[in-house]
């Protein structure tokens, strides 16, 4: 039996919420957006559950909406701090079971963690910082932040380890990472120790810290 679609509330349809209501709708859910300008809700009315124009500063009318009985709350309006935090607390007030909101500053981001708010973002600073570690090296494809200090990286074979086996490279010996897999194409080709020789350009993830990493790809 196919599981039931979560509920979301998205509140502030600027570009990243917007961004995020459209693709979370894609994802199969049910999403409602809010905002309290009109044009904006109107754009995306079509491609949203519902798109409501609401101020929501008012409990009521987040209430009224209905939005006491969503799964998820996003606040992701950020310019607006006063507002932020209002909405926060509202959706608080009215039991919204998870909680994540967008912060412009590192004062809004303490503001919205002392409100318990589940998950506080900075999509341009985490987006920048993103987009730096993967100019810093060319052979970094792209990278993913598990927490604890752990990431998983993509990077590109290059031609100097052409040939070389996974069990000739001093990831593990030198660096404490660990390869989840080798990727040739769409194919998998092996992990961690495995005999296989490896081409320019496959695709070696790696999953440890981060100077470890950075060690590692120094070396490359």
């Amino acid at each position: 039996m196919a599981s039931k679609p979560r509920v979301f509330a998205v509140i502030g349809l600027g570009t990243f919420g917007a961004t995020l209501a459209g693709d979370l709708q894609r994802f199969g859910n049910e999403v409602i957006g809010i905002d309290i300008n009109e044009r904006l809700v109107g754009a995306h009315a079509e491609d949203l559950s519902q798109a409501l124009v609401l101020d929501a500063r008012d409990d009521g009318a987040l209430k009224e909406a209905g939005i006491d009985s969503v799964d998820v709350g996003v606040v992701a309006m950020g310019t607006n701090i006063e507002a932020s935090v209002l909405a926060t607390i509202n959706l608080k007030t009215l039991g919204v079971e998870t909680i994540w909101a967008k912060a412009t500053s590192k004062s809004h981001h303490r503001i919205l963690s002392k409100l318990g708010v589940d998950r506080v973002v900075h999509p341009e600073r985490e987006v920048g910082q993103h987009v730096a570690q993967v100019l810093n090296n060319p052979l970094v494809r792209d990278y993913v932040s598990l927490g604890n200090g752990q990431h998983v990286v993509n990077f590109r074979v290059p031609e100097s380890l052409e040939g070389r086996s996974l069990s000739e490279l001093s990831y593990r010996q030198d660096h404490d990472l660990r390869c989840i897999g080798v990727l040739r194409g769409t194919d998998f080709i092996g992990h961690d120790d495995a005999s296989c020789a490896l081409e320019k350009d496959d695709l070696l993830l790696l999953l440890g810290g981060r100077q470890d990493l950075r060690d590692f790809a120094r070396e490359l």
